[in-house]
């Protein structure tokens, strides 16, 4: 009975592979090799599995007859020498979104340090039922907040991938203000939501 229910759990994970490879592979159409979109799927699957990035429990997770240390360098490998086109992931994600028009983004940043290295991710979701789904991000090489070109050149990215009318606001906290980058959003009748600062004066022209 043990040696069943294996059996059928073994199945069901590479039945599992099998169609994720599927799916992934019909949307890079040719832009990944077949063996690097094998190693995505088992390395999302892991991911689902053990809800870490540890390289070396990811590679235990991994639904193969391929031992765990050759799972674990070709992960290394992956990892080093392989940049992935984040365009074409942002567009992946973006095709299994339940809704593609009307989408409210939402951007944000975070900012930590890797020792002496600085890590300042500026960040661009969808939010859906409550919960934002990242899209495109920019590393910014310095500490501290964006500035008005950095989310000009955000929000354009996303523009040029799936067209302005697929926006229907912009969300964002109170640091994400700027004459330059609100002239932006104004400009290109982008309606947007920020919060902004208690000690913050709001002029409204048709109320002078």
């Amino acid at each position: 009975k043990l040696k069943s229910i294996s059996l059928m759990k073994k199945t069901n994970a590479i039945t599992k592979n099998s169609e994720l490879t599927s799916v992934l592979n019909t949307h890079f159409q040719g832009k990944v090799n077949l063996a690097r979109v094998k190693l995505i799927s088992h390395i999302i699957i892991a991911l689902c599995k053990v809800q870490t990035v540890t390289f070396e429990k990811l590679s235990n997770a991994f639904d193969t007859t391929t031992n765990s240390e050759s799972s674990l360098r070709r992960i290394q490998r992956f990892i080093a020498d392989y940049s992935l086109d984040s365009n074409l992931i942002a567009r992946l994600i973006f095709s299994l979104l339940p809704k593609q028009d009307k989408l409210i983004l939402s951007i944000d940043r975070t900012n930590w340090k890797f020792g002496q290295t600085n890590i300042n991710i500026f960040m661009l979701g969808v939010v859906y039922n409550g919960v934002a789904f990242p899209l495109l991000f920019t590393m910014l090489d310095k500490r501290g907040n964006s500035n008005s070109k950095e989310r000009i050149d955000l929000i354009n990215r996303f523009i040029k991938l799936f067209g302005k009318d697929a926006i229907k606001c912009v969300v964002a906290d109170r640091e994400f203000v700027g004459q330059d980058w609100l002239a932006f959003l104004n400009l290109n009748k982008i309606q947007y939501y920020i919060r902004i600062r208690h000690n913050f004066k709001v002029f409204i022209p048709h109320k002078n």
